[in-house]
This record gives C-alpha cells, sequence and structure tokens, in this order.
C-alpha cells in the first residue's frame, strides 16, 4: 500500500489545483451576458437555422459505435504486439473479446440500427 502513496498524493494534489484554477476562473471572469453574446456562431454569418434543434438519435448510435470499436483497436494493437508471450490464455479470453463484439454488432444491425 506504501508504493501507492505518491501516486495518491499525486491524484489529489492534481485535483486540487484542478478545483482552484476552475474556481477562480469563474469567480474572475466577466458575467456580462448579451443577445450578442447569447446568439451560436457560425463563421461570422447570421445563422440559418435554431442551433439547439434536434438530432436524430441515429447518430449517436454510430457515434457509440465507433468509440466501442475504436476501444477495440487501442485493445486489439497491445494484444498483437505480445501476441507470441501470452499464450493460450491470451489468445482465447482475445478471441472471447472478439466473438462478443461479433455478437453486439450482428444485433445491432440485425435489429436495424445502422439502417438509415
Amino acid at each position: 500500500m506504501v508504493e501507492y502513496l505518491s501516486i495518491f498524493v499525486l491524484f489529489c494534489f492534481s485535483s486540487m489545483l484542478s478545483g482552484v484554477i476552475l474556481m477562480l476562473a469563474f469567480l474572475c471572469a466577466p458575467k456580462k451576458p448579451g443577445s450578442e453574446k447569447l446568439t451560436p456562431y457560425e463563421c461570422g454569418f447570421d445563422p440559418f437555422d435554431d442551433a439547439r434543434s434536434r438530432f436524430d438519435i441515429r447518430f449517436y448510435l454510430v457515434a457509440i459505435l465507433f468509440i466501442i470499436f475504436d476501444l477495440e483497436v487501442t485493445f486489439l494493437f497491445p494484444w498483437a504486439l505480445v501476441f507470441t508471450e501470452i499464450g493460450s490464455f491470451g489468445f482465447w479470453s482475445m478471441f472471447l473479446f472478439l466473438l462478443l463484439l461479433t455478437f453486439g454488432f450482428v444485433y445491432e444491425w440485425s435489429k436495424g440500427a445502422l439502417n438509415w
């Protein structure tokens, strides 16, 4: 437990420093809201439509699927580097991980979540 003390102290210090910086920024920032500041910015032009309109839920589903498969790649890359050293347990655990991701992808596809 003693070997983790320095990590804990670093975590506490960085959390307190972040909190102090956020609090100072909140207290020192000028607060003068106006109609010009509250309008959405579109590259110097007047906005064509309301910027706070609703998005289709499929955009979020595609974003979540992207994040999931991006995380898959982050797990696959180190696994591929140490593939010869981890043995059969590492192989079968990654196989199970990929199998679960494949079943999830097929389920999403069969439910029509990817159809536009």
